[in-house]
């Protein structure tokens, strides 16, 4: 019998630099309302000033 959740029903946001939506991670599980960036490169761009 397989353990876990399907990704299908894994909690989901949209990236705050890019608009594309990610999902919940097992490394993000303590600070999910936190992450507002899908990945370093996103949360570089947010940071670089315009």
């Amino acid at each position: 019998m397989p353990r876990g959740v399907k990704k299908s029903d894994l909690p989901s946001k949209p990236c705050a630099a890019c608009g594309r939506p990610f999902t919940w991670r097992k490394k993000w599980e303590r600070d999910w309302e936190n992450v507002k960036t899908c990945s370093d490169r996103c949360r570089a761009a947010l940071k670089k000033p315009k």
